[in-house]
């Protein structure tokens, strides 16, 4: 039976109203959608989930530059409507490793354009009366932080939607089911009627997973409680007029925060063990005594917290007139790799997911994704968040609760830009995993693959090179390091390296209108002859670069596509959106089929020559062709490229005879002194040294080929995705410009060198940012050690007037600033800059 009011048919229906769903309808509206239904089973303005309960405090910096905008345009958001309120807030460190921590935080709100500063204890002090500042180091400051009353801000852009006349609003409405017919979104059905609709947007919070599977996909989160008490009334707060005088504390170290709430302060914490939550068993609205996201408080779980908050802040915390008036576990949502989940499910088209975000990312989010939506196109990245990143194993309730609860205490953690996690490992492992333990890999984990990112095997080496293996003193440049690194680095260079490379995404594109259908998806040109491998972009309709690949010419009409594992489900997701429906071209992924090694190095040649009756001279297998060829005991798939800079071939081969091919190669390779070379050359080492550009540092939706200095000379008469706006671009002088630094001295005011790792501002001389005429700052996109060059190099984006081979620069680093050159304007290498070596 359909209620009145509830509309047979809707564009779009966005299931859930808190600041999420309210800020999807209102951007949907803003794009020119219609017919938008918004539906929530509690009522409004308080339909009873994390909005409701949320502190509202908005810190603005973040090491990734993707959360950080998301941040920003929120605040923006937040500001029009009148609903933020600035306040400040200050950081505070208790250690020395979390006043090293806070001048990183310094660096990363130069690169980001976020003004802030670091106080002393006394400067903290003066801004916030009530703290203890005997106990704190310092502070990290920023003037711009403030709250939100995310319940009028949703209530105000959900209204604006209703005067736009594009929404309509169905509170107190559950959502029952959702059909899919020949996976595509058909209809939502409720308790009040169904909804005949093709597009679906998520917006559920806690809840979020469980309405996936109603359509038979996965969101991938984890409900966890969050503590947080309300103290008062608070003396000094007696005068305040309005919510909040004084600065937000976050105290790091103890994973708590303190904030002024009119008369009371909250106290809260993500320092207690992780307390995690199914979906399906959280209360009910009806079962809860305030909302379902407000569990009863576990005063065990916040004993320690509290005595950590009166610590800091004992005049208030310490005053018997100030008790506890509200106390509760808040239940948000946590991911495993603790990044927002955006974007149309892999599973099921039109349903798109909106989950697991923060009131401080809320609006900016919302535009994005409305944006995704409707032109395909979003003014910031949402890369990192894409929910089509994911795997199927990453998809499991083991990985998710595994990941979560070791996430968890990381909130306000010092986590390393390298740093490994510890919960569900060695999912997936290669056919060499066995022969790598033995030579000592120390595995690093990409997409569930275990890889080894150096062998303890080739600590001999070190004695070798001496110190053109570029020794690093400092514990944090050197955690999740090793200088063998640059040992097998060198020992590639000069003889041969073997390389694990199997965590490869491999899909295999076949059908009638292959070609045709490769045309459209690749900038290059790729009706090639067979047996050609070509590197190409993939853009999307704006010409932003979405994917970096390569691709091999096996028929007429097929073709195999080889892109990084970190990547894969995102790029599958984009081969696959884009298929005819008819059928005339299939995708199949063949990335737990097929094992690979990478041969590199001047005896690469001499090496697979010895086990193959194939001519693998210059002449008889050129540079950027394949083709199978016996090696030893198997047939395998040889491609010669490389993105290490050297002669060498990546060798695919089925994946039950992996481990043969490796013996094959381990053994033929010993005449050579072959040496196994972890991913640490392959990612860094070697890339760098040759300039090449990597998927999510160098190369993103927010920057296009011209600017990355991957235009070609010529443009290909086929049409292909992002064509016109390409076009445009190559017709225009780029904004920015792709170059490479090196630093001309590491040395440090300690003495000691330092090594930047990467997301560092680059500066003038000066210190003063570096900002090109679209308002995007500088800053480092990768770094590391260049060990044939006996440099430090880096990659970074410069405005015109700095990118000039010998600009003088700077890039901070932890509170220091250290002279960098223009080594590099565009694409050519550092080393073997006219490409002989790869060519020989």
């Amino acid at each position: 039976m359909r209620v009145a009011g509830l509309p047979a048919q809707a564009r779009v229906v966005v299931i859930g109203a808190g600041i999420v769903g309210n800020s999807m309808a209102y951007h949907l509206a803003c794009q020119g959608w219609k017919d938008i239904v918004l539906v929530d089973k509690g009522a409004l303005p308080n339909p009873g989930g994390s909005t409701g309960h949320a502190s509202n405090f908005i810190f603005l910096t973040d090491h990734s530059k993707e959360m950080t905008l998301f941040t920003l345009d929120s605040v923006r958001q937040y500001k029009e409507l009148g609903v933020f309120t600035q306040s400040g807030g200050i950081e505070v460190a208790r250690t020395a490793e979390r006043v090293e921590e806070l001048k990183r935080r310094m660096a990363s709100s130069k690169a980001w354009g976020i003004d802030a500063e670091l106080l002393s204890p006394a400067e903290v002090k003066r801004l916030v009366p009530y703290i203890n500042e005997e106990i704190i180091l310092g502070g990290f400051s920023t003037p711009a932080i403030g709250t939100v009353d995310s319940l009028r801000g949703g209530t105000l852009m959900r209204e604006k939607a209703q005067a736009m006349r594009a929404l309509i609003v169905a509170p107190g409405t559950e959502v029952t089911g959702i059909d899919v017919e020949n996976g595509q979104v058909r209809r939502v059905r409720t308790d009040k009627g169904d909804i005949e609709t093709e597009v679906v947007v998520i917006t559920c919070g806690i809840w979020s997973p469980r309405i996936a599977r109603m359509a038979g996909a996965s969101i991938p989160l984890s409900p966890a409680v969050h503590q947080m008490i309300s103290v008062g009334p608070v003396p000094l707060f007696a005068d305040t007029v309005g919510e909040i005088k004084y600065p937000i504390i976050r105290d790091m170290d103890t994973n708590g925060y303190e904030r002024q709430h009119g008369s009371d302060m909250e106290v809260g914490s993500y320092d207690h063990r992780p307390i995690l939550w199914d979906p399906d068993e959280i209360p009910s609205l009806t079962q809860s005594k305030l909302s379902p996201t407000e569990l009863p408080f576990t005063k065990e779980d916040f004993d320690e917290s509290l005595e950590h908050a009166l610590e800091l802040m004992p005049d208030i915390l310490g005053d018997p007139a100030v008790g506890i008036r509200h106390s509760i576990n808040g239940l948000l949502s946590l991911t495993p790799d603790g990044f927002p989940l955006l974007g149309e499910t892999s599973e099921v088209k039109g349903l798109w997911s909106v989950a697991a975000i923060w009131i401080k990312e809320a609006p900016g989010i919302a535009r994005c994704v409305a944006e995704w939506m409707t032109s395909g196109v979003s003014e910031i990245d949402p890369s990192g968040s894409d929910i089509a990143r994911f795997y199927d194993h990453q998809k499991t309730q083991a990985h998710i609760k595994g990941r979560t609860a070791e996430g968890f205490n990381k909130t306000y953690g010092i986590v390393h830009p390298r740093e490994q996690w510890d919960s569900n490992r060695r999912v997936r492992v290669s056919p060499f995993y066995e022969r790598e333990k033995g030579l000592g890999a120390v595995f690093f984990e990409t997409a569930g693959w275990e890889r080894p990112n150096w062998y303890e095997s080739n600590k001999p080496l070190l004695a070798e090179y001496g110190d053109r293996v570029m020794p690093r003193r400092y514990e944090w440049d050197a955690r999740w390091w090793s200088p063998i690194i640059n040992a097998e680095h060198l020992a590639m260079r000069d003889r041969v390296g073997m390389v694990d490379l199997s965590a490869f995404a491999v899909f295999d594109i076949a059908g009638t209108c292959a070609l045709d259908y490769m045309q459209k998806m690749c900038v290059v040109q790729v009706n090639l002859p067979v047996g050609r491998v070509i590197y190409t972009s993939l853009l999307n309709p704006a010409g932003g670069i979405k994917a970096d690949l390569t691709v091999m010419r096996l028929g007429p009409n097929y073709f195999r596509v080889v892109t990084g594992g970190a990547d894969g489900m995102r790029d599958r997701k984009w081969f696959a959106d884009h298929l005819p429906d008819d059928g005339a071209v299939q995708l199949t992924d063949l990335t737990s089929s097929w094992a690979t090694i990478g041969v590199w190095g001047p005896r690469a040649r001499d090496l697979l020559q010895s086990i193959t009756d194939a001519d693998v001279s210059n002449e008889g297998f050129a540079f950027g062709t394949c083709r199978f060829i016996d090696l030893g005991p198997v047939r395998a798939l040889a491609s010669r490229i490389s993105y290490v800079g050297e002669l060498g071939w990546e060798i695919y081969v089925p994946f039950e005879q992996g481990a043969r091919l490796w013996d094959a190669i381990w053994q033929a390779g010993q005449p050579h002194r072959i040496a196994p070379v972890g991913i640490g050359v392959y990612g860094t080492t070697g890339r760098l040294e040759k300039c090449y550009r990597a998927y999510g540092n160098e190369l993103e939706q927010e920057f296009n080929l011209v600017e990355t200095g991957l235009a070609r000379p010529q443009v290909k008469p086929q049409e292909f995705i992002g064509k016109e706006a390409y076009l445009k671009q190559r017709a225009e002088p780029p904004a920015t410009i792709l170059c490479t630094l090196t630093l001309d001295d590491n040395t440090s005011r300690s003495g000691f060198k330092r090594y930047p790792m990467g997301r560092e501002p680059v500066l003038s001389p000066q210190g003063e940012r570096v900002v090109d005429r679209h308002g995007r700052g500088s800053y480092v996109t990768s770094a590391g050690s260049g060990p044939s060059v006996g440099k430090t190099i880096m990659m970074s984006f410069l405005p015109p007037e700095q990118a000039k081979v010998g600009t003088r620069l700077a890039v901070e680093y932890f509170g220091e600033r250290y002279p960098a050159t223009v080594a590099v304007v565009g694409p050519t290498p550092l080393f073997d800059p006219q490409n002989t070596r790869v060519r020989s």
